[in-house]
């Protein structure tokens, strides 16, 4: 099984669609391993977004997702990563398939509303950004999973 991090950003929590992303990746299949609202300090934010610090818009990246809280939750699940992308839309909420997340929700890629992990490497490494070992229920089973998974 694969796991992949979402981050519900800061826009999404104050619009309110927190709800509606969580149901979106539990109706996909996806399991919860994890999951905890919180405020990103600069420290986590500048270690989660490290692949773009020489890029110009870092800073203001660093800046908005510090600017309120979040929703990260650990997802479990086949082919987690594109699942959930694919759940998520493009990352130019314009060029989003209608039905995804930003899709249906966003407007401008400075507030797509949703993170999610773009690779297993980067997977493993940010749920564990985010999250302590313990903190996570990997391997539970639910009563629906013989109906999702083969």
């Amino acid at each position: 099984m694969e796991r992949t991090l979402i981050i519900v950003k800061p826009d999404a929590v104050q619009r309110g669609l927190t709800g509606e992303i969580i149901k979106r990746f539990e109706q996909r299949g996806l399991r919860i391993i994890g999951m905890k609202l919180l405020q990103v300090s600069r420290e986590l934010a500048e270690k989660h977004y490290d692949v773009h610090r020489e890029r110009p818009f870092f800073a203001s990246l660093v800046e908005y997702i510090t600017s309120a809280p979040v929703v990260v939750m650990a997802l479990e699940g086949s082919d987690a990563i594109v699942a959930a992308r694919t759940t998520i839309g493009a990352t130019k909420p314009s060029e989003a398939a209608a039905g995804s997340i930003r899709g249906d929700y966003a407007l401008e890629i400075g507030r797509n509303l949703v993170h999610g992990s773009d690779s297993v490497e980067n997977g493993e490494l940010e749920v564990a950004n985010f999250f302590a070992e313990a903190e996570l229920c990997g391997g539970w089973a639910r009563a629906v999973d013989r109906w999702v998974f083969e």
